[in-house]
């Protein structure tokens, strides 16, 4: 699947350049904890929306506050221990779980029908499958961003969120939620939760 480095978007950048590029840092942040140069950026990050109190402002600032409160190595040891856990962790980030209760089911299976569809496959080098949270959200980008316009377009959008994402998202970030020891993944699931339902709300006004 699609993998580029990962920006932040400009004051300059259009809203679509905007939406892919939050995609992205959703995919990095959810995929694995924080290095050095990712905690760096937020740092520095913009915490205000250009319009003041801006649907997504309030989840972004505790999303920056939280990341700028730990360092990576705490960030990495909270990731251990909600998603690294030995056996069974405490939390996982597989769609098929939310959807059926057990991994590898039924809707991983339609889900690498429609990647296929799209052009897309597994990267073997990851060991983790199709319907991880970070994969999904890379594909979202990739069918924002890409160049072939006869797949990356508004409906295709929405149909594969519909379909691999909505279900299911939202329940993965209460999950996060009831982890007492969560912090930077809190804030993460808090701001990805509002993220969605903004796309939610896009997508529902689409013709």
């Amino acid at each position: 699947m699609p993998t580029q480095a990962l920006q932040f978007a400009g004051a300059g950048d259009s809203e679509e350049l905007a939406r892919a590029e939050l995609y992205g840092l959703l995919a990095r942040l959810w995929l694995m904890p924080p290095d050095a140069e990712l905690c760096r950026q937020f740092e520095v990050a913009v915490t205000q929306a250009p319009q003041p109190g801006a649907f997504l402002e309030a989840p972004w600032q505790a999303l920056v506050a939280a990341m700028r409160a730990a360092t990576p190595q705490q960030a990495s040891e909270e990731f251990d221990a909600l998603f690294q856990g030995v056996g069974k962790p405490e939390v996982f980030l597989f769609g098929s779980f939310y959807l059926t209760g057990f991994l590898n089911e039924k809707p991983l299976a339609q889900l690498r029908t429609d990647l296929a569809a799209l052009g897309l496959a597994r990267d073997e080098q990851r060991s983790e499958t199709e319907d991880h949270i970070a994969a999904l959200f890379e594909v979202m980008r990739y069918l924002i961003a890409g160049d072939d316009a006869a797949v990356c377009n508004l409906e295709r959008q929405r149909s594969f969120f519909r379909a691999h994402l909505q279900p299911w998202a939202e329940k993965l970030c209460d999950a996060i939620e009831a982890q007492p020891r969560a912090q930077v993944y809190r804030a993460l699931a808090g701001f990805t939760r509002a993220f969605l339902q903004v796309e939610v709300q896009g997508f529902d006004l689409l013709p």
